[in-house]
């Protein structure tokens, strides 16, 4: 009993103690739990649906909105959780201008959310949740758990060149609309041509991109089901098993992007 009294006192500080950096250029301020449980903005919210754990959850958020002031629905914000995943999203989406509600959802130290499966690590202390995602077409990696940070940075095409492809394209190329699906989709955690932010993933073009090694019906399969290809427990990639999270247009839209970028390899 001692002990265990002795680990709850340990551990129920470290839940309150959780820090979320905010740096929207100039300067960050530093939230912490008690400080946003007591902020006048926050709600009790139902989320149907919910990415992480499949149903509808129950969350004492805050509208992400109250933490952005002075930032403008051209911006772009990035959500860099504390295992590497670094989501990419842009303000206009995060304000609602279209439709959509983002909220910081709060983990209470007094009552900690589950773990989303069993032997899974929690998605707290903080949370990007979304009501009405379908409005904004919001996508499961617009979904970033264990957030530490959030910041407003000019957009990936100007902080990474390397993954661009090439100017003289078509406005409607299909490689085009394939590198806006990549950003949306696969920037969270993979880099490309060594550019990038995310560390969760490999980088999908050095030394090889995987359009030179798998064909393009496996790489459809591994996109939608990882598992369906290599089984491995501890694999993070989730996939994208429906065609309301990634179409079939999409997809193939994002497949001529990486088929072009092997093509257009950088050494970093």
């Amino acid at each position: 009993m001692r002990t265990l009294l002795a680990c709850l006192l340990l551990w129920c500080p470290l839940l309150a103690a959780a820090e979320l950096k905010v740096d929207l250029g100039h300067g960050a301020t530093v939230y912490r739990t008690a400080q946003l449980l007591a902020r006048p903005e926050l709600r009790e919210i139902v989320v149907p649906g919910d990415v992480v754990f499949k149903r509808t959850m129950r969350y004492r958020a805050l509208p992400v909105a109250a933490l952005l002031r002075g930032v403008g629905p051209d911006d772009q914000l990035q959500f860099v959780a504390a295992d590497g995943f670094a989501a990419e999203i842009p303000a206009g989406l995060v304000l609602g201008r279209h439709g959509s509600r983002a909220w910081l959802a709060v983990e209470d130290p007094a009552r900690p959310w589950p773990a989303p499966a069993e032997g899974k690590p929690g998605i707290g202390p903080f949370y990007l949740v979304w009501t009405d995602p379908q409005a904004a077409g919001i996508g499961p990696e617009q979904w970033p758990y264990q957030l530490a940070a959030i910041r407003r940075l000019p957009g990936p095409a100007a902080r990474f060149p390397a993954i661009l492809p090439d100017p003289a394209l078509p406005p409607d190329s299909p490689v085009r609309r394939g590198f806006a699906v990549f950003q949306r989709n696969c920037f969270a955690c993979h880099t490309l041509n060594g550019e990038g932010d995310a560390r969760l993933g490999p980088d999908l073009n050095i030394p090889h991109n995987p359009t030179e090694y798998l064909p393009a019906g496996l790489l459809r399969a591994f996109i939608r089901d990882p598992q369906s290809l290599r089984r491995w427990p501890q694999a993070k990639m989730q996939g994208f098993p429906t065609r309301r999270e990634l179409s079939d247009a999409d997809l193939d839209a994002l497949l001529a992007y990486l088929r072009h970028m092997a093509g257009r390899k950088r050494t970093p």
